[in-house]
């Protein structure tokens, strides 16, 4: 009967603990590049030159079958049987998993990206819907009868190794916003792998079935077991890795919100800027990711499909099993093989993570995390992880951190711990703290490791000037941040300092900044207070000379308009320009009358243009004059084709104006069809009349 237990126990164990390794480690900004496992956008713009990871080991165990106190359980003389709470129902989770990161690191390739290599072992023990009320039964020596219908128990154990690149770059960088991206691309080799799922699987357990202290079992329904082939040599010695390989891939985003940006940010006279590289410069971090998606092909293993409806003795089943050489072969003896095929996949732990963290000071923090299973507990053959919420208050220095994390994980509840990092050295546990104080834990876990850090240097100063050696051109030499840390000097040794002398090299006044005053135009006026000091003037003019900037022959001094020419008359100014008269109109009206078109167009015929020229020296006589081009039609044809004919000529005819000179914003169009005869439309002379264009003032 034991032994029937410690079966059902071990395709029980998994999916319960934390689903982040290293629990508390990675929410620390200088977690360096074990933190791409999180997030790969992490290594980028990181407190690290480079980081380099030796050995990290994090390994967690959980169940929501039996609490235990942890500290006694670790004892040798522990009685599990009489110590620990029991929680069976029909749907029971447990967990081993383990997660080793081996030698690993990361550089940057320059300010803005990133790049890391690692590499990673790791194991998952997955099981869902183990019936616990059976198992019970089956280990307590006066147990009640169990039925136990509609089971479908699903298990999945995998192991595997990863090798993994790691590109992270900055996307955004702007002031108070920051936003950094990353991408991991995985090689992943299987190391092993086995699923069991069942189908429909029915239990009738009977204490006294066959006979006082004789117990019965009849099952019934469909056991599917998958493994993959032997990875040992025949001689049994040498492991050999299976045929299993694949890719995966992690993607992520971290976006900062730094409210005090300028903090972090130096730049010298010279326009250099230099971005401090050794200081946290967020008040709030939001990260984001998507880890292990991605499958493993194990192509040489085999998927076994058995109908297990059996009625035995107990004491037979037991027999059966004793003498099995393994599970394989029991299943293979005892149940019937209904399926069998070749080769198989088994998905990663895809898993969503969402990550903030709020700065309070340089050295205190607090995170809150979240990791979300992207894998249905019903999927068979595929790892996942347990559904978490953690809250993690942490100090945080180069040297030194110490976290916190508290949380609330899916089946194993509340839990606890804390952690280090002093200097290389990491090592915490997430659940230590509750463990210590309840007889009932569900859940353990512990992490350690080592690494080489090689931090950000801070920015030195070392003339004490306030400008750092980086953007100092005289970093042994205090000096001004407006001379890039140098310090001023008197190159004329004329009393003004070159910050303030304008003519640096040769020696002057101060009240001429610096400069030697002179006459440059040698026109007796000073350049010190001449207004044109590179050209002969007059005292009166501030040593300019008067000019005639509209080249009327009237000077500016005395030009009542300096800018529009005129005459002497008028001094300076043009003289008023002429005024259109009643007879000007009729002179024009004259010539517009005898404008011909071609016969219904808009087209002027040829004889026409010497007319419009004369209309064109006239309006040029009257510069100033606004004039309306006004077309007219008799009433043949229809209203809106006589409409759109009387605007095509005015527009032809203004169109000639402008193109002969006059401008456009001196003239406008108008047609008015039909609507103004001046003569009797039904005689042939008075239609030729009312076709007609008249030129009108506008002002």
């Amino acid at each position: 009967m034991r032994k029937i237990t410690l079966l059902l126990l071990v395709m029980a164990s998994s999916l319960v603990m934390q689903g982040q390794s290293f629990n508390g480690f990675l929410t620390d900004n200088y977690s360096g590049v074990n933190s791409v496992i999180a997030n790969p956008a992490n290594i980028t713009d990181s407190r690290f030159k480079t980081d380099i990871n030796l050995v990290g080991v994090s390994a967690f165990i959980g169940n929501d079958y039996a609490g235990v106190n942890v500290f006694d359980a670790i004892k040798d003389d522990y009685d599990f049987d009489a110590s620990a709470n029991i929680y069976p129902t029909d749907n029971n989770n447990a967990l081993v998993n383990t997660d080793i990161m081996g030698p690993s690191f990361m550089f940057n390739i320059n300010r803005k990206s990133s790049l890391a290599v690692f590499t990673r072992s790791r194991a998952f023990v997955t099981a869902h819907n183990v019936n616990g009320n059976l198992i019970e039964n089956f280990d307590s020596d006066d147990g009640d009868d169990v039925n136990f219908d509609d089971g479908s128990l699903i298990t999945t154990g995998h192991g595997w190794g990863e090798l993994g690149v790691t590109y992270a770059r900055v996307i955004i960088d702007d002031r108070t916003m920051f936003l950094k991206a990353g991408l991991t691309a995985k090689y992943l080799q299987g190391a092993g792998s086995a699923h069991i799922n069942g189908d429909n699987i029915s239990v009738d357990y009977l204490v006294d079935g066959a006979g006082p202290d004789l117990g019965t079992i009849e099952t019934t329904g469909r056991l599917t077991y998958a493994v993959f082939d032997s990875t040992v040599d025949e001689d049994g010695y040498e492991y050999e890795l299976p045929n299993a390989t694949g890719v995966g891939f992690d993607i992520g985003f971290v976006y900062e919100w730094r409210p005090n940006y300028p903090d972090y940010q130096k730049t010298n006279s010279n326009g250099d800027t230099y971005y401090v590289k050794d200081k946290n410069k967020y008040k709030l971090k939001l990260g984001l990711s998507i880890t292990d998606i991605g499958s493993i092909n194990y192509k040489d293993g085999v998927e076994e499909t058995y109908i297990i409806d059996k009625f035995d003795t107990v004491e037979n089943l037991e027999d059966e099993f004793d003498n099995a050489d393994s599970f394989e072969d029991f299943l293979r003896n005892y149940y019937v093989l209904d399926e069998s095929k070749k080769g198989y996949k088994v998905n990663l732990p895809t898993a969503l993570h969402f990550n903030a963290d709020w700065s309070f000071t340089n050295r205190l923090y607090v995170n809150l995390n979240t990791d979300l299973s992207l894998v249905s507990k019903d999927n068979v053959g595929a790892t996942r992880i347990a559904n978490t919420v953690s809250l993690t208050p942490r100090f945080e220095s180069k040297l030194f951190s110490f976290y916190l994390p508290m949380g609330v994980v899916q089946y194993s509840g509340f839990q606890a711990g804390a952690g280090l990092r002093f200097g290389p050295l990491y090592v915490g546990s997430g659940s230590v703290l509750s463990a210590l104080v309840s007889d009932n834990t569900k859940a353990a876990d512990v992490y350690a490791g080592i690494k080489i850090p090689v931090y950000q240097g801070d920015a030195k100063d070392r003339d004490g000037d306030g400008v750092i050696d980086k953007l100092d051109a005289c970093p042994k030499v205090a000096g001004p941040e407006e001379n890039s840390g140098c310090p001023w000097g008197d190159a004329d040794a004329d009393g003004v300092l070159d910050n303030e002398d304008a003519c640096p090299n040769e020696a002057g006044p101060k009240e001429n900044k610096g400069c030697p005053w002179g006459d440059s135009d040698a026109d007796g006026v000073l350049d010190n207070v001449d207004a044109c000091p590179n050209m002969a003037g007059t005292l009166e003019n501030k040593g300019c000379p008067w000019g005639d900037a509209d080249n009327d022959g009237v000077l500016d001094n005395v030009d009542q308009c300096p800018k529009v020419a005129g005459t002497i008359e008028y001094d300076g100014c043009p003289s008023p320009a002429p005024k259109v008269t009643e007879a000007v109109l009729k002179t024009l009206n004259a010539y517009a009358k005898t404008i011909l078109f071609n016969n219904g167009k808009a087209t002027l015929k040829d004889s026409s243009k010497a007319v419009l020229d004369n209309i064109v020296g006239v309006l040029k006589d009257y510069p100033n004059s606004h004039f309306s081009i006004n077309g007219h039609t008799d009433s043949s044809g229809s209203d809106t084709l006589n409409q759109k004919l009387s605007e095509n000529r005015a527009s032809a005819v203004m169109t000639y104006l402008i193109e002969n000179g006059i401008s456009s914003s001196r003239l406008s169009h108008k047609g008015f069809g039909e609507s103004n005869p001046i003569d009797d439309n039904t005689t042939k002379e008075g239609r030729r009349n009312n076709r007609r264009v008249e030129v009108v003032l506008v002002r």
